[in-house]
């Protein structure tokens, strides 16, 4: 593990930051990114204040809708650590509405942020997961294989994550490069205006996913977990 490089799109905090302090506990070199280039620099400063180990983090700013932006942010790991070895394709949002409120502008937001942004994500670091033979992990959800009602924008973008990271996976794995999709339920983040608190400890946490990373990082690489549902081991009850 140690000297790797992984690039983790929209982690400042949630899903992202766990995965980043997971990776960073296994004496993993990370870059995070934000739309806010203070927002990103904050975190990193966070988790490099709380390493233990000799890795790194910095952050940069990157907006995932953007090919060029992506292919800015990989540049610069690149020319940060001389390689890439894991993308973490997580930034994410969500407009939940019925079908007569959502607007043509939240869906396009969604779509773009959580979709094409996967689609840029993999775009801009193939070359550099070829050269190292990496790993391309997406953070999909449960939500992208279960519908609900208000959800039509970010199920769409969800059953879209899913279905676009098992075609990836199919095209990439003859270049030795691992795809993975991860399709996470309830999580305590900040995720649509939540703040996590006690109440919210049944739920999945963000260093669970950073666990689950790790260990797919770890599996032995005749092996591919290409589809991963995860979701709290006992819910409330109603």
């Amino acid at each position: 593990m140690t000297h790797k490089v992984a690039l983790i799109t929209g982690g400042t905090k949630g899903i992202g930051f766990g995965i980043a302090k997971a990776l960073l506990d296994q004496n993993i070199n990370v870059a995070i990114t934000s739309r806010s280039s203070a927002k990103a620099h904050e975190a990193a400063g966070k988790l490099n204040a709380a390493s233990k180990t000799d890795a790194k983090v910095f952050g940069l700013k990157a907006d995932v809708r953007s090919l060029e932006s992506q292919q800015e942010a990989v540049n610069d790991v690149l020319k940060e650590f001389g390689q890439l070895d894991i993308v973490v394709a997580n930034a994410g949002l969500g407009h939940f509405a019925s079908i007569e409120d959502l607007t043509p502008e939240q869906w396009q937001e969604t779509i773009d942020t959580n979709l094409t942004g996967v689609f840029n994500s993999i775009k801009a670091s193939v070359d550099a997961l070829k050269a190292s033979k990496g790993y391309y992990i997406t953070i999909s959800s449960l939500a992208g294989t279960n519908f609900f009602a208000k959800g039509s924008a970010y199920n769409a973008s969800k059953f879209g994550v899913t279905g676009f990271t098992q075609s990836v996976m199919l095209d990439l794995r003859q270049y030795g490069i691992k795809v993975s999709t991860i399709m996470p339920g309830s999580v305590s983040t900040n995720f649509n205006g939540n703040e996590p608190s006690d109440k919210d400890a049944w739920k999945i946490q963000s260093e669970d996913i950073g666990e689950l990373v790790v260990d797919l990082i770890k599996m032995n690489p005749r092996t591919l977990p290409s589809k991963i549902e995860v979701r709290p081991s006992m819910p409330p009850s109603k």
